[in-house]
């Protein structure tokens, strides 16, 4: 079943095309990643999706109803953005019964007790109740990118969009912080879009990757199918040349385990 369908979207910024006339669909519960180098158009279809931008044609439906000139509020969809958005003046508990209490999707449901009480949830999901007293600039990027996620997934959304949530960190909690979506995504079931220019990332994470150019789609597909049948030169030099072993054996790992399969380890 399409979550989100995306037909015939363009956008320009003075007078220069941004993008041209794109569609694509994203399935309920799936992983996709949005992959392309800076200024191909990936950050402004997240942006259209959220309602930060308007497409200058195009429509936009999610679970079948058009949403294209609907307010962000009513779209029922999260983002996390790469520079975390949290408030610095704010404990990270506060951070996250801020956003319950004051989201017009959520704040006629909470009191401040129960947004405390779910605040205190999702940050104990997200394995941060030890430091739920401390302020941002306590805390790792890592850790701050978190509470970010945390405060996203308690506002409930259906659809979760992340720019480049993983550009500013180092290698090694980006593995860990990758890990952690993949598990909170099977965990809610939630739909997630995923901004990024990193082919690693978007292989070793993704159900779908959608791999663009200059505001257009040169292949939308799953990982192992871009590997063994890349669609174009622009795919091979921009994808296929930057895979290393590392991630066709990340992609391996993930059919074995999804599988539960270990006879292929090893061969």
């Amino acid at each position: 079943m399409d979550k989100i369908r995306v037909e015939h979207l363009s956008k320009a910024f003075d007078k220069a095309g941004v993008l041209k006339d794109v569609s694509f669909t994203v399935t309920d519960g799936e992983f996709l990643s949005i992959l392309g180098p800076s200024g191909c158009g990936k950050t402004t279809i997240l942006r259209i999706l959220i309602g930060l931008e308007t497409a200058d044609s195009g429509t936009i439906l999610k679970d079948g109803v058009d949403i294209t000139d609907k307010p962000s509020a009513m779209r029922k969809m999260g983002i996390v953005f790469q520079n975390y958005a949290l408030f610095e003046n704010m404990s990270v508990l506060k951070n996250v019964t801020y956003a319950l209490r004051n989201s017009a999707t959520t704040k006629k449901e909470y009191d401040r007790a129960s947004a405390e009480a779910k605040a205190k949830e999702m940050l104990e999901i997200v394995g941060l109740s030890e430091h739920m007293n401390k302020k941002p600039r306590e805390l790792s990027g890592g850790q701050q990118q978190r509470v970010a996620i945390a405060r996203t997934l308690a506002l409930n959304p259906d659809v979760i969009l992340f720019d480049e949530p993983m550009s500013a960190l180092d290698v090694d909690t980006r593995l860990s912080l990758r890990a952690q979506l993949k598990d909170l995504q099977k965990q809610f079931g939630t739909t997630m879009i995923y901004i990024t220019h990193d082919q690693e990332e978007a292989f070793a994470m993704s159900d779908r990757i959608m791999v663009m150019d200059a505001g257009v789609i040169h292949q939308l597909d799953t990982p192992q199918n871009i590997i063994d049948a890349p669609a174009d030169d622009y795919v091979k030099r921009f994808v296929i040349k930057n895979i290393n072993t590392k991630i066709k054996s990340l992609i391996q790992f993930a059919r074995i385990t999804d599988t539960g399969d270990s006879s292929e380890v090893g061969e």
